[in-house]
């Protein structure tokens, strides 16, 4: 889907597909030792790719490319939050890949809060 995208925008099939890989995360070594060429092969495609898109860096590439890779969901797709009923307490979350991790319970508590019997103004390090 977003390899289409980026040829009709006036990309070759490997400067989309360079495009691609560097959407997903991959480091230019990483993006040459799967295309099987060299890191300046890479380098010289996203230049082009640059050029061709009108992006002045790789964070604007990703930037750009996102919508079309599947990652980010549009807020009319997530579920509605229940309301929390009248004195139900909030739970800790973690959001962990696809799960999330519930009741997460602090390392410590007394850090910065004035309760460690010095200054309320220490830090992590309790100095």
């Amino acid at each position: 889907m977003l390899r289409d995208v980026l040829i009709q925008k006036g990309l070759s099939n490997r400067e989309a597909e360079v495009a691609e890989l560097v959407s997903k995360g991959l480091s230019n070594k990483e993006v040459a030792n799967q295309l099987f060429v060299t890191e300046k092969t890479v380098k010289f495609h996203l230049t082009n790719i640059y050029k061709k898109m009108n992006v002045k860096s790789r964070a604007q590439l990703i930037v750009w490319c996102l919508p079309h890779l599947g990652f980010v969901e549009n807020e009319a797709t997530q579920p509605a939050q229940p309301a929390m009923a009248a004195g139900a307490q909030a739970i800790n979350t973690i959001p962990v890949g696809n799960t999330t991790v519930s009741n997460v319970t602090p390392i410590r508590n007394d850090i910065g809060s004035g309760t460690n019997g010095g200054n309320s103004d220490v830090g992590a390090f309790g100095i």
